[in-house]
């Protein structure tokens, strides 16, 4: 078993589980109950964790949990120059064009 994943954030780590048993990769979730004993245990012992049970999933499990790349910039209409997270204005209210 390899680890994969972590959060103190049970929420986010059980999205990630759901993405990679979508996905067809068998996962465990390790110390999700832990995060009850936070303050009373070591930060790194309370972290919610997701391990793959084979080893040979591994990269195929980190590269489907890698946050797509940023794209780039792009200029609203009224001139305004935007970052790719965006898709409205914040200048005139217009939704970005794809």
């Amino acid at each position: 078993m390899k680890r994969v994943f972590g959060s103190f954030n049970q929420t986010t780590v059980y999205h990630a589980r759901n993405l990679l048993e979508a996905a067809g990769i068998p996962v465990l979730v390790r110390n999700a109950a832990l995060s009850s004993a936070m303050g009373e245990l070591p930060p790194a012992e309370c972290e919610a964790q997701l391990w793959v049970l084979d080893d040979a999933d591994a990269p195929r499990a980190a590269e489907l949990l890698r946050p797509p790349a940023a794209g780039p910039d792009w200029t609203c209409a009224c001139g305004e120059r935007l970052g790719a997270q965006f898709t409205q204005c914040w200048r005139c209210g217009a939704d970005r064009r794809v």
